[in-house]
């Protein structure tokens, strides 16, 4: 399916992209080799952010991401970041999904809360973790949506400043900015009792 060599054209990507959004099916089936290993990377770096114990695999996490992307019925993606962006907020829905499940398989958890030095709230349990970073991220994005999609960029598309400002259509000044003012409310709607 794909080489640990290979390393996808941004162009070639791109150009498939919009001959999806344009509708051609067939575009899909070239696009999945090659963004394949990306794809992986960023569900290997979600994961390991979980427990040990975590049920789905990088691969599974891929391949359901892949499944939810390709039944879009609008999709229009200009360049390659666009998509991974997507790709991460996608990824994150099936996380935040298998947490509810396995949150409410164990009827409660009642896992205490600790505030990190950084300021980001966790608890003992990592399931309860994304269940409230899921809350404050869908309550920030009603604050501001922007500030919300750079932190899911960032922090689940895996990209850097500058990729981030260029989805995003800012400067990377406003990027740092923003997502120290992020950082900052999340750490205090994590922090707080619910």
């Amino acid at each position: 399916m794909h080489g640990d060599d290979e390393t996808p054209n941004p162009e070639r990507v791109t150009a498939l992209l919009v001959r999806w959004t344009d509708g051609d099916a067939n575009a899909l089936d070239a696009l999945m080799p090659l963004v394949y290993l990306e794809l992986r990377k960023t569900a290997h770096a979600l994961l390991r952010r979980e427990r040990a114990d975590h049920t789905l695999q990088p691969t599974a996490l891929v391949h359901e991401a892949w499944l939810r992307l390709v039944r879009q019925d609008r999709v229009n993606f200009e360049h390659r970041k666009q998509f991974f962006g997507l790709a991460a907020q996608v990824m994150r829905r099936i996380l935040v999904d298998h947490a509810r499940a396995t949150q409410a398989a164990k009827r409660g958890g009642g896992a205490a809360m600790d505030v990190l030095e950084d300021g980001m709230a966790v608890t003992s349990d990592r399931t309860l973790d994304l269940l409230v970073l899921d809350q404050a991220l869908t309550e920030l994005s009603r604050v501001d949506a922007r500030q919300a999609q750079l932190i899911e960029l960032r922090y689940f598309g895996g990209l850097t400043v500058d990729e981030a400002a260029d989805v995003l259509g800012v400067s990377a000044a406003t990027v740092s900015r923003s997502q120290r003012a992020a950082e900052a409310w999340l750490s205090q709607a994590m922090a707080r009792p619910d």
